[in-house]
């Protein structure tokens, strides 16, 4: 059994409340599970939402963190895909149904019994999660991936969610040579989705309130440039693209970024916005265009996913921050200060 019962972690008391260091309980290993040393944990804007339950009642106290790279430190006497000391990470979900239809096809986000989420969840035995701003979790081998050797952990640990919550659209909408991309928004999510979708061979365009990263976005494999605060550029761009992916978690108007698709084109929300968004459905009656949403995607895409990254390179831009900076960190997320993710050394926790 694992001598591993309890491991640090920065939580959130109460909704809203500063984060602070705490002990908290960690389930011993069993059959299928291995422990993992978490070496590091992305902060993503999700976390901030739910520590402060912009979307909902959540349940505190709350440990966030569902980017995390680390290395397993014991298995469990039935687990076979990994060995002590492998290099694997955890995104944002660590069970699921395994029965369903969704379950059956590799899309455990979608399980119809309702997936289990790395925090602020309930487990199969009724016990809460906890997420990755943590030195050790537990998680079912069936529920973690490898990441491969090419990557640097810490560079890795965004791409469990930011990564694969581009990948999977990306793919989904084929994006690829001849194709027209735009991602909106140069966050978090957005400067992968620029890398992923230029190492897909499609063209990408960055839509950003401003030109204050253009520098950075053509670095990172964007071809065009714009700026959504000049109305001149919702009529330069008109019927433009053939998939817009949005990465922005306040509400955007849908009705002029539909207006920049071709016939037959897609804006797919992968930011959430706490607030109601609304339409006109002309928008995309004319047009035949298609306004969708994506999370991120099952198990076996994220490994696939973390395999392409390392085949092409692609890892997070990232700001390497000691845990007790997780509450400065939260700010500045907000504030927009941040080129392009905040990673925790799990090791100053």
């Amino acid at each position: 059994m694992s001598v591993i019962t309890q491991a640090a972690a920065y939580a959130a008391p109460a909704p809203k409340a500063p984060l602070e260091r705490v002990m908290i309980p960690r389930r011993p290993v069993g059959e299928h599970d291995v422990l993992i040393e978490i070496k590091y944990a992305g902060i993503c804007h999700s976390d901030i939402h739910q520590a402060r339950e912009g979307w909902g009642e959540a349940i505190f106290p709350m440990v966030p963190g569902h980017e995390i790279a680390g290395v397993v430190a014991e298995t469990g006497p039935g687990v076979t895909r990994f060995a002590v000391g492998d290099r694997v990470g955890v995104g944002c979900l660590v069970d699921s149904c395994r029965t369903c239809e969704q379950c059956l096809a590799g899309q455990e986000q979608f399980c119809v019994q309702g997936a289990t989420g790395t925090y602020n969840a309930y487990d199969r035995n009724g016990e809460p999660t906890y997420g990755g701003y943590s030195t050790h979790v537990v998680v079912d081998e069936n529920y973690t991936v490898r990441i491969p050797d090419a990557l640097a952990l810490d560079v890795a640990a965004p791409l469990l969610c930011a990564g694969i919550t581009l990948y999977s659209p990306l793919r989904h909408w084929q994006a690829g040579p001849g194709k027209k991309v735009a991602v909106v928004g140069l966050g978090g999510l957005g400067h992968v989705g620029v890398k992923i979708a230029h190492a897909l061979g499609a063209e990408v365009t960055v839509l950003s309130q401003t030109l204050r990263k253009r520098e950075d976005g053509l670095k990172l494999g964007a071809d065009h440039y714009y700026a959504t605060n000049d109305e001149r550029t919702f009529e330069e761009l008109a019927g433009r693209f053939d998939l817009i992916l949005s990465t922005v978690s306040a509400p955007i108007g849908l009705d002029r970024y539909l207006g920049l698709l071709k016939v037959d084109g897609a804006l797919v929300n992968v930011g959430a916005p706490e607030e109601p968004v609304s339409l006109n459905l002309f928008s995309v009656i004319t047009g035949r265009r298609t306004l969708a949403g994506s999370m991120i995607g099952g198990i076996a895409e994220t490994q696939e996913m973390l395999d392409f990254c390392a085949a092409h390179g692609l890892g997070s831009e990232i700001e390497l921050i000691d845990a007790a900076q997780v509450n400065e960190a939260y700010e500045r997320v907000l504030a927009g200060d941040v080129r392009y993710r905040f990673v925790i050394d799990a090791s100053t926790i």
